[in-house]
């Protein structure tokens, strides 16, 4: 039987994902109040993710996905994470890394992954992580390591660990049952995301088989077309910034909701000059941030269209385009704390976008390194390197596949 007669049609197109982010929406902003209490999604919400197909998106159409092209995966992360940031996280990493189980495991692991009626739900530690010691045996690996906040990680059906192989030195991804791995359950006591559920984990001697593996810098698919070329690295800024846009336009429509709430009354915002040059400010950064990720990626969409790979300079700009969007964000919501008065204080929706978007700006994608190695390269003092997750080393020293 031929693998993909094992998996169930479930092809979504760009209008049928963007309707279903849509259907989402209410569920995910009715819950998300509740669920920042919990620490985790609710049942509901994590059902509402499911119909809307977004843990699907980035999947091989080969098993069943999308494998929309990044601008409609941007835009159904914007819509989830303008209802709930929490949930727009979980779905990032989720349909992240679905997408690159199906693009890059082997055989074995895909059939058992994606042969049921519904996309496995993927989480944990990957590409970002420091990395612990992978044993390879025969058939496998033995990983044993203790790995901090595996996104989306309660709601996951399959953990995404990074190890380093002990005999070649290759960064891999070991993809296992979270039965199998210990949750730390009191872990999560964090500023923002708190309704991600993104608890520690251990790994104490599971054996993953090779099928079940793939290494980190991998952009060879055995499956799916030329959108896996990216690589993990790629799809992690698609899924990043989609996130960040919608998060940084939901506070700014928030800020206008109160405004509006207070027209007529004395000190109101709506009669400020100051306020209406603030905002317009604001609107303007925002949408100088979403052109630059819109026309980088149509860019890169009409690289790979071509047959080709993209090149150093695109790498460059796939890197900073995510930083450029997500430093956006966090301006944007430190100006609109600022501007909704005493709101915000209050446990409210603004508050909880506000935590939100600097806990998720602390991520690595937004780190330093990134605007300090696009702008070697852009300047072009960067011969003979090569990009290497967020840092520009000598192509020599790049780690193996």
């Amino acid at each position: 039987m031929a693998l993909q007669d094992t998996m169930t049609a479930r092809n979504l197109t760009r209008e049928e994902l963007l309707a279903g982010a849509k259907r989402a929406g209410p569920i995910l902003r009715r819950n998300a109040a509740q669920e920042e209490r919990d620490g985790r999604l609710s049942d509901e919400t994590v059902e509402a993710l499911h119909e809307s197909g977004v843990f699907g998106m980035l999947v091989p159409q080969a098993l069943g996905g999308s494998e929309v092209d990044p601008i409609t995966a941007i835009e159904v992360l914007q819509e989830l994470s303008y209802h709930n940031s929490s949930a727009g996280w979980v779905a990032l990493a989720a349909s992240l890394e679905a997408g690159m189980c199906g693009a890059f495991l082997g055989d074995e692991a895909v059939a058992t992954m994606f042969g049921g009626e519904r996309f496995p739900v993927v989480a944990g530690q990957g590409g970002f992580s420091r990395p612990d010691t992978a044993t390879k045996v025969e058939g496998g690996y033995r990983i044993t390591g203790d790995y901090s906040f595996g996104s989306g990680i309660q709601h996951a059906q399959w953990a995404y660990t990074q190890g380093i192989d002990d005999r070649s030195g290759a960064m891999r991804i070991h993809v296992m049952p979270v039965s199998e791995i210990e949750l730390k359950p009191t872990s999560w006591d964090v500023l923002g995301l708190r309704a991600t559920g993104s608890l520690d984990y251990s790994v104490r001697d599971v054996f993953v088989s090779d099928s079940f593996t793939h290494g980190l810098l991998v952009e060879d698919p055995l499956r799916g077309g030329p959108l896996y070329t990216v690589g993990l690295t790629g799809l992690v800024m698609i899924v990043h910034e989609g996130w960040a846009l919608g998060v940084a336009r939901r506070m700014l429509d928030d800020l206008r909701d109160i405004v509006h709430e207070k027209i007529g009354r004395a000190g109101s915002l709506a009669e400020s000059p100051r306020f209406h040059e603030k905002f317009g400010f604001m609107e303007a950064k925002y949408a100088a941030a979403r052109a630059y990720v819109y026309s980088f990626w149509q860019d890169v969409s009409a690289t790979l269209a071509a047959g080709r790979r993209i090149d150093m300079e695109q790498k460059s700009h796939m890197r900073m385009a995510l930083y450029q969007v997500t430093r956006m964000a966090a301006e944007v919501a430190e100006e609109v704390f600022f501007l909704a008065g005493t709101k915000p204080i209050w446990t409210s929706d603004l508050q909880r976008y506000f935590r939100d978007i600097h806990t998720g700006n602390q991520h690595g994608t937004s780190g330093p390194a990134v605007p300090e190695g696009v702008g070697r390269v852009l300047a072009g003092l960067a011969p003979g390197h090569d990009w290497a997750y967020l840092s520009v080393i000598p192509e020599e020293m790049m780690p193996p596949a």
